[in-house]
């Protein structure tokens, strides 16, 4: 029997879409939590894209919602920022995305001399970018990433994430980042504070066992996860700590 909750936060890619193309099943689904009342909100690891932008893209495929449900891990590590080095000069390595949320809470961006060194996705970026950013953390700047996956699925296959590239930061600077993305607990806590949830009315559903649901696992509220993006149906069922709920799409909800 599927319990009902209050609040339904859906990752994005590999749950909700691939690249340009809608998962169906899971835009039915969302409409219909969202026809009986039910918050939905969307977290996602994607640091590349703003709120905004998420929020169009989102629209384009018929799901409805405001950028105050969408909680990305470029507003978390910001946050995150604000909390932990407040006042501090930070480098960073990313898109648009990033840039914004970091600028929303205050922070100065700095090419040279940072205090911090926080990294995205960046589908531009540079070996010089990589080497400066290098040699601030060797010299002691702190090093924070927004997420660790190494692949994500879009409508051509898996590509490298932002986890690819941290691997090689790490490697290169012999210091490992701290991640504020999934499966760290910062998006879902934000979440239930803005809604003052009990964590048993929290579900989380994603595709991606290593973030999406030990994520939620982790943080202590029931998890679903969908066969429609990164991890394997087979390959979950093997694991030590298996999601309330494994289905191979949201569609099987809606029966």
């Amino acid at each position: 029997m599927i319990k009902q909750y209050k609040a339904y936060c859906f990752d994005l890619d590999g749950t909700m879409y691939r690249g340009s193309e809608p998962i169906q099943e899971a835009v039915d689904f969302v409409a219909a939590c969202q026809a009986e009342g039910k918050e939905t909100y969307f977290i996602t690891n994607n640091a590349a894209l703003t709120r905004t932008a998420q929020q169009k893209k989102l629209a384009s495929f018929g799901v409805r919602t405001g950028t105050d449900f969408i909680m990305n891990s470029a507003t978390t590590l910001a946050r995150y920022c604000k909390q932990h080095y407040g006042g501090a000069n930070v480098m960073m390595i990313g898109e648009e995305g990033l840039r914004e949320a970091l600028e929303l809470e205050n922070i100065t961006i700095t090419t040279t001399n940072p205090d911090v060194v926080v990294m995205g996705l960046d589908r531009q970026v540079t070996y010089d970018k990589l080497a400066n950013a290098c040699l601030a953390i060797r010299n002691g700047a702190h090093f924070l990433g927004t997420n660790q996956d190494i692949k994500f699925p879009t409508e051509k296959g898996l590509v490298p994430a932002n986890g690819s590239f941290l691997k090689l930061m790490e490697a290169a600077t012999d210091t490992k980042p701290l991640i504020v993305g999934k499966p760290e607990p910062h998006m879902l806590e934000f979440i239930r504070q803005q809604g003052m949830y009990e964590k048993e009315d929290m579900i989380l559903i994603g595709d991606n066992y290593d973030t999406d649901i030990m994520a939620g696992i982790r943080y202590g509220i029931d998890t679903a996860y969908v066969a429609t993006g990164v991890t394997r149906r087979e390959d979950v069922l093997k694991k030590a700590q298996q999601p309330t709920y494994v289905l191979n799409t949201l569609g099987e909800w809606l029966k």
